[in-house]
């Protein structure tokens, strides 16, 4: 006789802050158990069938609050792209990062068969925690209030919440820029960091993991400077472009190798343009510029920027579709740098990485 089951059994944490209550959710925890397997019959030697297995398969265009309300008891459920399956001893299962791929997450009981008796096996059983990571082209960073949404709203088609004060965004935001030969290219807008944000400050490691997929890091920054509090340190400019850095590099170091591009945001208000150039001129030597700030502000490496624009964020004021082709033409380099085959090949074109970049129009100021 085959006997086949299966259950999925999914119990979300408990959540005390309303807005993770609902819409975005990147972590799950869920309870899987492949079926048994069925007892043969050693009279007429007959073998059981295998028990089912536990297979979650990858879907566009949803979220794990899809996983949490479903109440599937087939042997496949959709999971969204991004999502890495670890259980509660820390075994990586594996991730799902395609359209229809599929991996296994519990294994079904053997049947019975001579060796076993004619006694089928249970299935493996054990909790599982689905964690997505954002998959997009772009990922935005930067410290509360620099602008990243504004920008969002008027380079992409999406519709973020926006208000002048800080942590307006409270969960990760994606875009699409569409281009008229219908090119469409995805943006991650993040939470903005703060200060110890590596060590799960805040969120920290809720939203620095998004960052760890995209193709290139957008920082952006007020030309102004930030301060999250009076209880805070006022930051320049250059400072929180540094410390966002600092930031990066506590958290994982190797995402300092990815490609960047820094956007130096408010423009139009009184004074920025020579602070701009200040600014500019200090990240063509970095090390010499960090020498009087304090040890927990020193990043010891740091990005490299293929491009620094000035900009203002806002609608109207003509910088947008100006980033827009800027960040496809880096997008498309970088694609062929990917296509390189040896060592040799993809260094020189890394190395002209921003004379290539460079070529598409002047500079704002």
């Amino acid at each position: 006789m085959v006997n086949l089951k299966h259950a999925v059994f999914a119990k979300a944490k408990q959540i005390t802050r309303k807005y993770l209550r609902v819409g975005f959710r990147d972590s799950l925890r869920v309870f899987v158990q492949g079926g048994a397997g069925g007892n043969g019959l050693p009279k007429f030697g007959g073998v059981g069938g295998n028990g089912g297995n536990v297979i979650v398969v990858g879907k566009d265009d949803i979220n794990l609050e899809h996983v949490y309300r479903s109440n599937k008891k087939d042997l496949k459920f959709e999971v969204p792209l991004g999502v890495s399956l670890i259980t509660d001893l820390g075994k990586k299962l594996g991730e799902v990062n395609e359209e229809g791929e599929e991996l296994i997450i519990a294994k079904g009981g053997t049947g019975g068969h001579p060796k076993n008796g004619f006694l089928g096996t249970k299935g493996q059983a054990y909790p599982v925690k689905l964690d997505l990571k954002l998959i997009a082209d772009i990922g935005l960073v930067g410290f509360p209030n620099a602008g990243k949404s504004t920008l969002l709203k008027a380079i992409s088609q999406a519709k973020p919440k926006i208000a002048s004060y800080p942590f307006t965004t409270v969960r990760p935001n994606i875009g699409i820029l569409s281009y008229k030969d219908f090119r469409q290219i995805s943006m991650a807008d993040l939470p903005g960091l703060i200060e110890g944000a590596h060590a799960n400050k805040g969120m920290g490691h809720q939203f620095l993991k998004h960052v760890e997929r995209t193709k290139l890091l957008l920082m952006i920054v007020d030309i102004n400077g930030f301060q999250l509090s009076p209880q805070y340190p006022h930051r320049s400019c250059l400072e929180t472009i540094m410390l966002l850095t600092k930031e990066l590099e506590l958290y994982d170091e190797t995402l300092l190798d990815k490609p960047s591009m820094l956007l130096v945001n408010k423009m139009d208000t009184e004074g920025a343009v020579p602070r701009f150039k200040e600014v500019r001129e200090n990240l063509n030597n970095p090390t010499d510029c960090v020498k009087e700030y304090p040890e927990e502000m020193k990043p010891t490496r740091f990005l490299n920027f293929c491009d620094i624009l000035p900009i203002s964020a806002k609608e109207g004021a003509g910088d947008v579709d100006y980033v827009k082709d800027r960040l496809r033409k880096l997008l498309d380099v970088l694609a062929e740098l990917e296509q390189k085959e040896t060592i040799e090949e993809k260094s020189d074109l890394y190395k002209d990485l921003r004379k290539n970049v460079a070529e598409k129009g002047p500079s704002l100021v």
